[in-house]
């Protein structure tokens, strides 16, 4: 049987062969290293070759094809991380609340995309100026400035408006959107379990259309702070170059300002103040959710370069592999010499943490600082939870120590780190960026003054914020909600099919014995 098939087999393809010598035209020579691909012939039908503009135009239209790609690639990749947050902050809660924690992992994603369209776009790049490495003219070219080089926010891009129909603007607004998303999730987490569903809808305008991207224009967008250098010698201005401060600070630092308005959960100190264990019901997971994190980091990082030309962009990604892989090992050794156990769930958010911090200053410093910046990050998350558990802010998922004490670390690092290889021309300033250790002290004020406004505004607008929502419209459950579970009450359906009631309680005296104590208020 098997002989009989292997014989005809080979006289099929015995006669495809003589079929192609006799009737076919000749095969072209195969190119297997990929050189000789790509000639004359592969131009447009419009390019004259024997004409130095035509060609010159082809060569300039292929060039922002290269970078539309690849900026297209990282926006796909970030995108993706939504999956890795909603699996860790969903891994790292009880499953009463899995499916409120998945939700508002899902939802903030849509709800970011009305409001960063309508009005969130046009605040952070409305004044930025043309899109270099994107291609296209002037079109967002309106800001409102306290003074020449003070911008505040932008005044173009609402809702599609101003020229925004481009094919230029286009590509750079999808790939901000997905950033944005980051920062938007990240608050999700830290007031997981306890968080009103529609409480959190409004939030996700407020982070989108308002917050994240007035800071984002100081920024990213030509206001005020990127312009220190040129406005006051202060190196290259401040400078993140993927977003340690402006997305993961941001959304690290609106978390702490949620979890202490809305307060600890039932049962996470008892009657004597003491932190008590409320571990997450699926740590496996949270941990893939950490891989797939780590995954869309390449292109969070990477294609900030914006430009798939930028061969800088290699420098970035081996950088963000070694941080990513310091912070989880010294995170994890911390807690096992601590605790005397290498705990899986610390060790995750160490990994985390070298991501976040290793996020501004990828592009400017060499793999060694890499490797530093990392193994301070997995220090910095462990006495960060730590010490947030001794001053009462509940954080189920580690938010505010990953993204929020990392973020401004990040930033530092810069202006510490930056060696001075990479930057030239960032921010209108000539020379590359260069941090304290390599001579220029200017880089680090710099830095400071950007850390400093985001921990301030951030934190005073989002306190603000929660304090007025919870007045007018309350944003934490009843108690006897959060007990049984925001599944059943919030989602109407359970995530594992269980009874309503599955809340757990090692000591029950820590339960309030009134709702305004539960409901933080007076925090």
């Amino acid at each position: 049987m098997y002989r009989r098939t292997l014989m005809i087999l080979a006289a099929a393809l015995l006669l495809a062969s003589l079929l192609t010598l006799f009737t076919g035209k000749q095969a072209a020579a195969a190119d297997p290293t990929g050189a000789e691909t790509g000639t004359a012939a592969d131009l447009s039908p419009d390019t004259d070759i024997s004409d130095p503009e035509s060609l010159a135009e082809e060569v300039g239209h292929n060039k922002i094809s290269i970078n539309f790609i690849w900026v297209f690639l990282g926006a796909i990749l970030v995108f993706f991380m939504q999956a890795g947050f909603a699996m860790v902050e969903t891994g790292f809660c009880r499953k009463q609340n899995a499916n409120h924690v998945m939700m508002t992992n899902f939802i903030v994603f849509a709800i970011g995309v009305i409001g960063f369209f309508a009005i969130g776009f046009g605040l952070m790049f409305g004044g930025v100026g043309p899109l270099a490495t994107l291609g296209g003219g002037d079109i967002l070219n309106a800001k409102l400035q306290l003074a020449e080089g003070w911008s505040v926010f932008g005044l173009k891009g609402f809702l599609g408006s101003g020229g925004f129909y481009d094919a230029g603007i286009m590509m750079f607004f999808l790939f901000q959107l997905v950033f944005m998303d980051t920062a938007a999730t990240i608050v999700t987490g830290a007031m997981a379990e306890r968080w009103k569903f529609s409480a959190f809808f409004i939030y996700g305008f407020f982070m989108s259309a308002i917050l994240y991207p007035v800071f984002g224009h100081w920024v990213w967008g030509g206001g005020w702070l990127s312009q220190l250098g040129a406005n006051l010698g202060l190196g290259n201005g401040f400078v993140d170059f993927a977003g340690s401060s402006v997305v993961h600070a941001v959304g690290g630092i609106c978390a702490l300002a949620g979890a202490m308005v809305i307060g600890p959960r039932i049962g996470k100190y008892d009657s004597e103040g003491r932190p008590q264990p409320m571990p997450g019901h699926n740590i496996p997971m949270a941990i893939v959710g950490v891989i797939i994190l780590v995954f869309g980091w390449f292109g969070f990082n990477s294609a900030s370069t914006l430009s798939g030309g930028d061969l800088r962009l290699s420098v970035v990604a081996v950088n963000t592999m070694l941080a990513a892989a310091a912070g989880s090992l010294t995170a994890m050794s911390y807690v096992w010499k601590r605790y005397g156990k290498p705990d899986p769930s610390m060790s995750a958010n160490g990994m985390l943490a070298g991501l976040v911090a290793i996020t501004a200053p990828c592009a400017f410093v060499a793999p060694w600082a890499a490797l530093v910046i990392g193994a301070v990050a997995g220090i910095i998350v462990c006495l960060g939870v730590e010490t947030l558990d001794r001053i009462h802010v509940d954080d189920p998922v580690g938010a505010v120590a990953v993204h929020g004490m990392n973020g401004i670390f990040g930033v530092l690092a810069v202006g510490l780190f930056a060696d001075g290889s990479y930057g030239a021309r960032l921010n209108g300033v000539e020379s590359a960026v260069r941090g304290l250790f390599y001579g220029n002290p200017g880089q680090l004020w710099a830095q400071l003054i950007g850390a400093v406004s985001c921990a301030a505004f951030v934190f005073g607008v989002s306190y603000a914020f929660f304090r007025l929502q919870d007045r007018l419209q309350g944003i934490r459950v009843p108690l006897e909600q959060e007990i049984e579970g925001l599944d059943v009450h919030e989602m109407g359906v359970s995530a594992y099919g269980e009874p309503a009631s599955l809340f757990e309680l090692s000591d029950f005296s820590a339960v309030p014995d009134t709702e305004p104590a539960v409901r933080g208020k007076g925090v």
